[in-house]
C-alpha cells in the first residue's frame, strides 16, 4: 500500500549507528492520536508506552515528513497527515477495546478491523509474531468468510460473545479479519493489534 513506505521511513529515521525504539505500528498510532485535537508529549508517550526522549525522536521524524504541527497547544496531525489516516483508515480501521472473554488470553484486548484481507491469512501465526516483535503478548486473527467466523489454524472459532460484540459493535463484512491484540496494558494491546493489522496490508 502507498502509505507503509511513509510509515517505514518515519520509523527507520535515526542517527547512523542507532536504531529508534519504536517502529511503523508506533508512528501510526502516534497520528492517530494526534489526529483532530491533537496530545501533549507527555500524554503520547504514556498511551504509546515510551519514553520522553523516544517521544521527542518521534515527533521529529513526523515533523521532518510534514505529518505533525507541533505548537504551544501540543502536537496535532497536519494536513499531510490527515490525509495518510484517511488512506490508511481505508483498511485499517480505529480500533476498540475489546470484551473480556475466553478469546483474551492477556491482560487486556483490543480490536482492530483490516478490510478485504482474509485470504491473505493463512494460520495467523504471522500476525501473532508481529504482535510479539512489537512488544505484545500476542493477537488472535478471526477471519469472516460465508456469512462465519473462523480462527485460522485452530480447531476452534471465537467465542459466541466475542462474535455477537463484534458484529455488533466492528461489522465485519465476508472477506475482512479482525485482530485481537492482547497485552499487559492498554498501550501493549493496541500495538500489539496494529502491528498484526500492519503485516496484513
Amino acid at each position: 500500500m502507498s502509505f507503509k513506505p511513509l510509515l517505514r521511513r518515519v520509523a527507520e529515521r535515526s542517527a547512523p549507528g542507532r536504531s529508534p525504539s519504536y517502529g511503523e505500528t508506533q508512528v501510526l498510532r502516534a497520528l492517530e492520536l494526534v489526529s483532530g485535537e491533537g496530545n501533549g508529549r507527555a500524554t503520547l508517550g504514556v498511551k504509546l508506552g515510551i519514553g520522553e526522549g523516544v517521544v521527542r525522536t518521534l515527533i521529529k521524524h513526523l515533523l521532518a515528513e510534514g505529518l505533525v504541527e507541533v505548537s504551544s497547544r501540543g502536537v496535532r496531525a497536519s494536513k499531510k497527515g490527515e490525509r495518510l489516516l484517511t488512506d490508511i483508515h481505508c483498511f485499517i480501521l480505529r480500533g476498540i477495546e475489546a470484551p473480556a472473554t475466553e478469546d483474551v488470553v492477556g491482560v487486556c484486548g483490543y480490536i482492530v478491523l483490516v478490510r478485504r484481507v482474509a485470504s491473505r491469512v493463512h494460520l495467523g501465526v504471522e500476525q501473532r509474531d508481529a504482535a510479539l516483535l512489537a512488544g505484545a503478548k500476542g493477537a488472535t486473527t478471526i477471519t469472516f468468510a460465508g456469512g462465519r467466523a473462523s480462527i485460522p489454524g485452530m480447531d476452534r472459532g471465537p467465542s459466541k460473545p466475542l462474535v455477537s460484540f463484534l458484529e455488533e459493535n466492528v461489522k465485519p463484512e465476508d472477506g475482512d479479519a479482525v485482530i485481537v491484540g492482547t497485552g499487559d496494558t492498554d498501550a501493549e494491546a493496541q500495538i500489539g493489534a496494529y502491528a498484526a493489522a500492519l503485516s496484513l496490508i
